[in-house]
């Protein structure tokens, strides 16, 4: 990533039995010195496990494994794993070095962004009161119980911020913000992307005397020293540890005033009480500060320099196939900060959209995480910088010009007619993981077009698809402030009968299996009363 020094003489642990010991059959062995052999090395350690690795070109997701920690980090937490130390003080002596070397008050390390998050709440909510603290969720008895978060700041994350049991009062402007705030009100959470109108200066001036504190959510941002966000009127601002600033994957730093934080660390594990569940260990705490320590002597410019070369090197490669074109885009703001090469070219042409090669890249070997998307007839795929490794560019470049220039037929335009009418209801009953649920879907069928409803557990949404013969795809998606789940359906249907599978992104997939519901209402005229009741 970021220009990375390349690890040498990577080793793991001693590990004894089991998989991993030393002479069994698929265990590790001893690593060469350069890191990029690990796309061909059948010793890496995930390999092992039957789990394929990944060139990462979309940045720094949690679902792909975040950042790569820089070598400091790792030294770090290595050197924190071979000795004991009480945790209070430890949380102290980090506490002060962060604050140093951010210009901030105080630090503290959490087990990740959203764990932060979590904390900060709890400390808002008990003021570092104990008696308050061990009652959390039930706020029953407390006075501090409500956090006020702007529209456009809602997102999944805030489930850590609601886990403490506070009610979330959601504001569209700053006029229904000072309605919102009263002596219930114990926090401000709002995200560093939030574009819309109720801005951290404007909201730091309104609860400038009202001793309110405003939590900032920066996970994905580069961290800026002096504090941007705390300049700007913040409380508290929280980061993912293993996003930019290449920290612990399962760290977050918290910088801002002490006493809201040395109250978040007392909610936080190793103490007991609502937040034992978020547990960070001295090696995480000691590598998160390493980072922020390379994080203030990283040669930035060069990083920047280093990921346009490679975008070139990829642009220069896949520019020789006719029809494709290119561009570079070079982010200004904070957050996922890294350039990115965007590949334009026309589906009709290459007989390929955007979506279909990121599958191939994501599906096969070497395997290549991009982003893609197609819009407006044009359809293209970006590939993000941040976390690509010396060497990837030239396997990256390699792979989309062999997809792209690969000569394809054109595909149908036509649909294969529908094997049935499905019109009507039916009635679905859905496997999850551990439980069964009952939905309702009700379809209406235009040719190969389907628009209709799907009644879920608690709400019914809109829902759409296609009939081709007899293969049955269908698309919902269930929405809650800053949530939203896909519900894709795919099956054959067979009789009165659909059966298959729902894909649910990062939820997984279910399986379902629906049946048409024949049964009618019986007849029966309305009669309208002429006014009012006479009797009830």
């Amino acid at each position: 990533m970021k220009r990375r020094d390349i690890l040498k003489g990577i080793s793991l642990l001693p590990l004894s039995g089991g998989l991993f010991a030393k002479g069994q059959p698929g265990g590790l062995k001893n690593l060469p010195g350069d890191i990029p052999h690990w796309l061909a090395d059948d010793t890496n350690i995930f390999r092992t496990l039957g789990v394929e690795p990944l060139i990462n070109c979309r940045g720094t997701f949690t679902i792909i494994g975040g950042s790569l920690e820089r070598p400091s980090v790792r030294a770090a937490m290595e050197a924190a794993s071979k000795s004991f130390v009480q945790y209070d003080e430890l949380a102290d002596g980090i506490g002060k070095k962060l604050g140093e070397l951010t210009k901030s008050p105080w630090g503290m390390v959490s087990a990740g962004c959203a764990a932060g998050l979590k904390h900060v709440t709890a400390a808002c909510v008990t003021g570092g009161n104990p008696e308050k603290l061990i009652r959390i969720p039930d706020l029953s008895e407390l006075d501090k119980t409500e956090v006020i978060i702007p529209a456009g700041s809602r997102n999944v994350y805030d489930h850590a911020i609601r886990n403490v049991g506070v009610k979330v009062i959601t504001v569209a402007d700053m006029k229904e913000f000072e309605q919102a705030i009263n002596k219930k009100t114990a926090m401000i959470y709002v995200t560093s992307e939030d574009d819309g109108p109720c801005t951290l200066e404007e909201i730091a001036k309104l609860v400038k005397d009202k001793n309110i504190p405003i939590l900032v959510d920066a996970a994905a941002e580069v961290l800026t020293i002096p504090n941007v966000h705390l300049q700007g009127g913040a409380d508290v601002v929280v980061y993912s540890g293993g996003k930019a600033i290449c920290g612990p994957q399962c760290a977050g730093l918290v910088l801002g005033k002490k006493d809201i934080l040395m109250s978040a660390w007392q909610a936080s594990s190793p103490h007991h009480g609502p937040g034992r569940d978020n547990k960070v260990g001295r090696e995480e705490m000691m590598g998160m500060l390493a980072a922020v320590e390379a994080w203030t002597t990283r040669d930035h410019p060069g990083e920047w320099k280093t990921w346009l070369s490679w975008l070139d090197h990829i642009a220069k490669k896949v520019s020789t196939i006719e029809g494709v074109t290119t561009s570079v885009f070079e982010p200004t703001e904070l957050s996922n900060r890294s350039p990115v090469l965007n590949i334009y070219w026309d589906a009709a042409q290459l007989n390929i959209t955007g979506e279909e090669v990121a599958e191939e890249l994501g599906r096969n070997k070497p395997r290549v995480a991009i982003g893609a998307q197609t819009k407006d007839g044009k359809t293209s795929i970006n590939i993000t910088t941040g976390q690509m490794q010396p060497g990837n560019d030239k396997i990256v470049a390699n792979r989309i010009y062999s997809v792209l220039s690969q000569k394809r037929d054109p595909k149908p335009t036509e649909l294969e007619a529908p094997s049935a009418n499905i019109s009507g209801r039916w009635d679905a009953d859905i496997e999850f993981f551990s439980s069964t649920s009952k939905h309702t879907l009700f379809i209406e069928q235009d040719g190969n077009w389907i628009q209709g409803l799907h009644k879920g557990e608690f709400t019914v949404r809109d829902m759409r698809g296609t009939v081709e013969g007899n293969i049955v795809k269908l698309r919902s998606v269930d929405r809650l402030p800053g949530d939203s789940i896909s519900f894709i359906f795919s099956g054959a249907l067979a009789g009165e009968t659909i059966s298959g599978s729902i894909y649910m992104g990062e939820y997984r997939t279910a399986k379902f299996v629906a049946k048409r519901n024949n049964n009618k209402l019986p007849r029966e005229k309305i009669v309208v009363p002429g006014g009012p009741p006479l009797a009830t």
